[in-house]
């Protein structure tokens, strides 16, 4: 199996043991969680659509480096500390995902790196 590490310095490096996102067989882009940290290493902080939106832009620039867009992603899941949260980020959400939505799962979570509100992970297609 052929896999590849992603490195972007448009979006945070990661702040631990692992890629920025992974290309396996060419055809499928794993992208790994991201919090909300500016590309400088910044917290982005706030309400968790703030959060959100600083999320889901990193996952933009990780996909921008591969030549995709937001409509190449087939899967995300949502990690929230709070599911009071789960209709503010799901207005953001729905402003980088304007065609047919991927499939998504969310969940809450006791706590996420750094003391974020918002992670997301997504999965997709080349």
């Amino acid at each position: 199996m052929r896999r590849e590490a992603v490195s972007t310095s448009n979006a945070p490096a990661a702040v631990g043991p692992y890629s920025q996102a992974m290309i396996a067989e060419g055809k499928l882009l794993f992208l790994s969680g991201q919090i909300p940290l500016t590309p400088a290493g910044d917290m982005v902080t706030g309400a968790p659509g703030t959060q959100a939106r600083q999320c889901l832009t990193n996952l933009k620039a990780v996909l921008e480096s591969q030549g995709l867009t937001m409509d190449h992603i087939v899967k995300t899941t949502i990690l929230l500390t709070s599911m009071e949260a789960f209709a503010e980020v799901n207005q953001v959400y729905a402003e980088f995902f304007t065609g047919a939505p991927p499939a998504r799962a969310t969940f809450a979570v006791s706590g996420l790196p750094r003391g974020a509100d918002v992670e997301i992970e997504a999965v997709a297609v080349f």
